[in-house]
């Protein structure tokens, strides 16, 4: 009822306004002001934006190649690593076992094999002599050859003990964040067990999914840029990595983007927007302020990057001093300015602030500081 009321007030207001006073005389009907933005300014490229979340570009999950007990694992989650850097080391004792037992082999063989070929030699010079028969002499030889098989056997077991007991220390192979730890001080682990998960903080991506008219207008190499979105004065050079040619789902085909450049403030998990470059449908278009549209007025960018929408603005005639409201062609927006490909001449005006409140052949008054 409070607003019928108040409606009805402002009508009784009106009505008085536009009848005759004989204080005041007639009043004449208000022409407002307009303020219009020329049109000049032509671009030849639009923009799309693509929310993603920055992912590091290499990421690792580290591993022993042996088995053994963990010594107390001194790592942290988030903590920066040097390539080289200590990430955690197996007990040594086990295999500091191994490599004495392979060394005592070796040595053994080494014995065996000498006193096979002192026998060898011995015998090869009795055959001359007629003491030792032929027979005796070949399996002397092959017990020399068979021996010094065994030497070479114990030689490479002595290595592999060795190279064991250097694999009981795990290093980073790279400078890099920790992401995870996931073993516990003391633990028993076999081969393959992951201890911890690292990547490289020099380098970032991110992904994100595009529609087919999209994906067959880009290629591997073309040129992105990508913003915080925690810090939108940060924008970086990056260009797409990868290209999937298979959707992940319904037209949605996966685009991986790299970026070329870092920044002390980059971390893993940030989300970002991806801007990729397009040509304007058309060739080029004339740059508006997004002002320009009317109240309730909604243009959507097409799928397909070929084709144009449809909006209306109001345009400035200079011969009436009204404004006309007409149909153009938007072929997109680009920082938060709309390109018309269609629909309007260079040198004509278009209204820019106050527009909800015009109406077509609208009479108006340029403003000076327009002109």
């Amino acid at each position: 009822m409070r607003k019928l009321v108040v409606f009805g007030l402002m009508v009784a207001t009106l009505s008085g306004c536009g009848e005759d006073d004989s204080r005041t005389g007639n009043i004449e009907p208000v022409v407002r002001g307009l303020k219009t933005c020329l049109v000049e300014d032509v671009q030849q490229t639009t923009v799309r934006h693509y929310p993603s979340v920055l992912q590091p570009s290499s990421t690792t999950t580290l591993s022993f190649e042996v088995s053994g007990r963990l010594e107390e694992v001194k790592l942290d989650v988030g903590q920066r690593l040097n390539a080289g850097d200590v990430i955690a080391q197996i007990d040594p004792k086990t295999l500091q076992i191994q490599v004495d037992n392979a060394q005592a082999a070796l040595e053994q063989a080494q014995s065996t094999a000498r006193n096979a070929k002192e026998d060898y030699d011995r015998k090869a010079q009795l055959v001359d002599q007629g003491v030792v028969t032929k027979s005796e002499a070949d399996q002397s030889k092959t017990n020399m050859e068979t021996s010094q098989a065994q030497v070479v056997q114990a030689s490479k077991q002595l290595e592999n003990a060795t190279q064991d007991l250097d694999k009981a220390v795990l290093t980073a192979p790279y400078g890099g964040i920790v992401n995870s730890v996931d073993v516990e001080s003391f633990a028993n682990v076999t081969a393959g067990t992951p201890i911890a998960t690292i990547y490289a903080d020099d380098q970032f991506e991110t992904s994100f999914t595009v529609t087919f008219d999209v994906a067959s207008r880009v290629a591997v190499g073309k040129v992105a840029t990508v913003r915080l979105a925690d810090d939108p004065s940060i924008v970086l050079p990056a260009h797409i990595s990868e290209l999937g040619s298979r959707a992940d789902s319904i037209s949605a085909f996966p685009v991986v983007v790299t970026l070329d450049e870092t920044n002390p403030l980059l971390k893993a998990g940030m989300a970002v927007e991806i801007t990729l470059e397009f040509a304007v449908p058309r060739g080029s278009g004339y740059t508006l302020p997004l002002t320009v549209l009317p109240m309730n007025s909604e243009i959507d960018a097409p799928d397909n990057l070929s084709e144009a929408a449809e909006g209306e603005l109001y345009v400035y005639d200079e011969a009436t001093s009204t404004v006309k409201l007409r149909t153009v062609l938007v072929g997109g927006i680009r920082d938060n300015q709309l390109i018309v490909v269609d629909g309007l001449k260079p040198g004509e005006r278009v209204a820019c602030a106050g527009v909800p409140f015009l109406r077509d052949g609208m009479a108006v008054k340029l403003l000076p500081d327009a002109e």
